[in-house]
């Protein structure tokens, strides 16, 4: 995690807690000339254009007081949206029972994308039921091994 990335989570962290929101992840990124600091926030029933305000509002404050960024940026607070990442244990447990999309750092069982339904999460192992052709196929991913996971949108 970058510094940049890092001094946010310290700063907003206080900001989602006083207002029963959760971070779900930080990016600090360069597209084309411009750099974006993205902060996407949640809560169970889903964040609202006005918290998202109130939090840009605070943490923008906050940022303009220590000033940890040397060059112009685009603060963006935002939803994760129905792909959420799963980044933290939390995310997992949550994710059990749901679609998800699993990328993996190197092939398990011949493959490195995994859609399905997590089935289980015991905090070092990854279960996901995925369908094979006709058939349904179960799959025990290392946690160790996963690049990147998020949830899946599936329209039947």
């Amino acid at each position: 995690m970058s510094k940049v990335t890092e001094t946010v989570e310290e700063l907003v962290t206080p900001i989602l807690t006083e207002n029963g929101l959760e971070l779900v992840d930080v990016e600090y990124v360069k597209e084309g000339k411009s750099w974006f600091l993205r902060v996407y926030i949640d809560k169970e029933n889903g964040v609202d254009i006005e918290e998202c305000g109130l939090v840009s509002e605070r943490l923008s404050e906050k940022l303009d007081a220590i000033d940890p960024i040397p060059h112009n940026y685009f603060l963006e607070v935002s939803s994760p949206g129905a792909e959420r990442p799963l980044k933290k244990e939390k995310d997992y447990e949550k994710a059990i029972g749901k679609n998800v999309y699993i990328k993996t750092y190197e092939p398990i069982d011949g493959e490195k994308i995994f859609e399905g339904v997590m089935t289980d999460y015991d905090g070092g192992t990854v279960t996901v039921e995925v369908k094979v052709k006709t058939r349904r196929k179960t799959v025990r991913i290392p946690f160790d091994k996963i690049a990147s996971a998020r949830l899946a949108v599936t329209f039947s």
